[in-house]
């Protein structure tokens, strides 16, 4: 049973199924994209630089330009409504009767034409418009509108990135602590193995305890092994995802608290404000339909007849003038199209008030983890100070033989689980912290 529980508190913090699983994960990862990383290796690689390059390499924030784009060619076609337009038309026709004037009385000198029953026309027409009711700006507003409800789309995506760097990031940073707790504990089993050898030589102590400090430094170095393999693994994947080469050498600074700042100012938040101004340009849409459209026409052509009607032979002509329209058959869905929109802006509010209560719920349960690693963390400290006494006097009981090896390990481990606990539980608030942060977009780091 002392054995077992020997073995327990030895166990690495990532099992070696786990590192197996990660590493297999890296490599299926490597082999489906083949991407390549770029830029030279940082010294420093801080979280809120791995936010940022995470952002910049992350293939979706393309879409960015493409919805830049997109928005400037819907308002830029908009704003050419104002532009004149032109057209070209021809016809030719056979009529089945033309208009003919029968005259009873001849007068001397004067005959009416006789019009053809074949009649062609070719013209060219420009419109200009004056008035439109305010379609085109609607137009523009519109696409303006949607295009900001597509950015803060993207940027909530990007936020689920943040958290899997989070979890990358804090997960080489709790190695890194679990690499000089193991570097510690080493140093402590290879203590005992001086002080044991030495009683072995002055005969008051067996071999078999040298034996047993010696398999527990080899149980050491394999968890050392172990956690460094598993890091290797997540400063890969934290490379893919940031785009940099990342390395052994790269040093990963570990952040001090992130200010904590009540409130939510996510980006979902803003495109359902957004959507909710497209209902609204929406409803000042079904207005403009309303309204009488005025413009000015020019039009120039050839044919036969021209304008004169007393003329059957081909002419030139052209004639201009004003233009006005007014549809008033959208008056019959009007109301109801109102009412719909309403009911969108309606359905908009239930969807701001459910995700305000679940990130509030989130927010709150992140909150109480942060306070349960604050009162942890402070355990830990009396923890860490009792088993260091106690280590101590372990120490000085192995050094005049009257402790064995084996007990001497127990109290070892029971020292390094105590400092590793604190050392999970320090990277875990941090963790907590910034998961917070990331939850309730106040933050200025990304």
């Amino acid at each position: 049973m002392q054995r077992q529980q020997m073995e327990r508190s030895t166990t690495p913090w990532v099992p070696r199924a786990i590192t197996i699983v990660i590493v297999v994960v890296m490599m299926i990862l490597m082999v489906l994209f083949g991407k390549k990383v770029y830029g030279q290796s940082p010294t420093h690689l801080s979280i809120e630089d791995a936010y940022q390059r995470a952002r910049l390499n992350y293939p979706l924030i393309k879409q960015n330009g493409l919805i830049d784009k997109t928005a400037a060619y819907t308002v830029a076609n908009a704003s050419k409504g104002y532009l004149p337009s032109l057209s070209f038309s021809g016809q030719a026709t056979y009529q089945s009767t033309v208009t003919n004037f029968p005259l009873t009385i001849p007068i001397p000198g004067f005959s009416l034409p006789s019009y053809n029953k074949d009649q062609y026309k070719i013209y060219a027409e420009a419109d200009q418009l004056i008035y439109d009711g305010g379609a085109i700006q609607n137009t523009k507003q519109m696409a303006q509108a949607t295009q900001m409800i597509q950015c803060q789309n993207l940027e909530a995506e990007l936020y689920n990135l943040y958290d899997r760097v989070n979890q990358l990031f804090f997960g080489v940073l709790l190695i890194n602590e679990q690499l000089r707790q193991n570097e510690l504990l080493k140093k402590d089993i290879e203590n005992g193995i001086d002080k044991t050898t030495a009683l072995v030589k002055n005969g008051t102590a067996y071999r078999s305890s040298v034996d047993e400090l010696s398999a527990q430094l080899l149980q050491v170095e394999q968890a050392r092994t172990e956690l460094k393999s598993t890091k290797g693994a997540f400063l890969l994947m934290l490379a893919q995802f940031t785009g940099i080469n990342i390395d052994e050498n790269t040093i990963i600074e570990k952040p001090g608290k992130p200010a904590l700042v009540t409130g939510i100012n996510r980006p979902e938040l803003l495109a359902l404000d957004y959507q909710k101004l497209t209902y609204a340009l929406q409803a000042q849409s079904l207005k403009v339909q309303l309204r009488p459209k005025f413009g000015f026409f020019i039009q120039g052509g050839y044919g036969r007849p021209g304008l004169n009607f007393l003329n059957n032979n081909f002419a030139w002509y052209y004639l201009g003038g004003l233009k006005f329209s007014w549809n008033l058959g959208s008056l019959y869905t009007y109301k109801n199209q109102r009412e719909l929109l309403s009911i969108s802006i309606q359905g908009l509010d239930v969807q701001k008030e459910t995700f305000l209560f679940n990130t509030t719920l989130e927010l709150k349960q992140q909150s109480a983890a942060i306070s349960k690693y604050d009162e942890l963390i402070e355990k830990d400290r009396d923890i860490i100070s009792l088993r260091e006494r106690v280590k101590g006097a372990a120490a000085a009981q192995l050094e005049n033989g009257v402790l064995t090896a084996h007990d001497y390990i127990t109290q070892v481990n029971a020292d390094d689980q105590a400092r590793q606990s604190f050392i999970l539980h320090r990277i875990q608030l941090l963790q907590a912290q910034f998961s917070y942060q990331n939850t309730s977009g106040i933050t200025t780091d990304h």
